[in-house]
């Protein structure tokens, strides 16, 4: 029996004593004991309860501030990355690893705008720093991906297939993100080189999803501008809106 049918098929049993718990793993005549450590670090601090939570620099502020709105969007947008990955891998579309070093970009991004540049120490700064490579490092993708892509002569409308649906909600995300980033920046509370990042990022998300696209044998919508005086648009079997005869 391998480990891990071992651990699903495991009935777990507590026996509480004065010391802590020891946690018994049972299988037929296999029998594995654990220790807890009595110490443990919980999930919950309750320090948030009262609406504020501490930034790096260990500065508590509320919630609603602009720092904590522009970590949520670029926390969502590692999230709805995670789900895009999720989707991408499916098919083994060729930019699974770089989207997780996207993500993990992200994270870096967030240590940088939960230290802000006017309170922040010169120990908390030396930590945080981002990097111009980062956002080169994107503009080389897209160009890569690029040169494979029919040249865009339309709009192109969010949907492509299950991956290039999702990918182009990170993009959408992303922008928020942008538009969250930059009040920081612009009062010189952040890196410039996040929000050109962020920026560059939107375009390697939608360039990819074109590419997503492509992998998954999808026909991308294209736009087509509705006839004012009111004539009939049909959706046709590729996918795109056209005016009927």
């Amino acid at each position: 029996m391998t480990s891990l049918r071992f651990v699903q098929r495991c009935v777990l049993r507590t026996v509480r004593t004065s010391t802590p718990a020891i946690r018994t793993y049972s299988d037929g005549g296999k029998t594995l004991k654990f220790k807890p450590s009595p110490k443990f670090p919980k999930i919950y601090t309750k320090t948030g309860d009262k609406g504020t939570s501490a930034l790096y620099t260990g500065e508590r502020r509320p919630k609603n501030d602009l720092i904590f709105e522009a970590l949520g969007a670029t926390d969502e947008l590692s999230s709805h990355i995670g789900l895009a990955i999720a989707f991408a891998e499916k098919n083994k579309h060729p930019f699974v690893d770089q989207l997780v070093r996207v993500q993990c970009i992200l994270q870096d991004i967030g240590s940088c705008i939960a230290t802000p540049l006017s309170s922040a120490r010169e120990s908390h700064l030396s930590k945080v720093g981002f990097s111009s490579r980062h956002t080169g490092e994107l503009e080389d993708w897209i160009d890569e991906y690029s040169v494979d892509l029919p040249p865009l002569q339309n709009f192109i409308l969010p949907g492509g297939g299950e991956t290039a649906s999702q990918i182009h909600v990170c993009r959408s995300v992303c922008r928020r993100a942008e538009r969250c980033v930059t009040p920081l920046v612009s009062a010189g509370e952040c890196d410039t080189e996040t929000q050109k990042y962020i920026n560059r990022l939107s375009d390697f998300l939608f360039t990819i999803a074109r590419v997503a696209s492509r992998v998954d044998r999808r026909e991308e919508t294209i736009y087509t501008r509705p006839d004012s005086r009111g004539s009939s648009y049909k959706p046709t079997e590729d996918g795109i809106w056209k005016k009927s005869k």
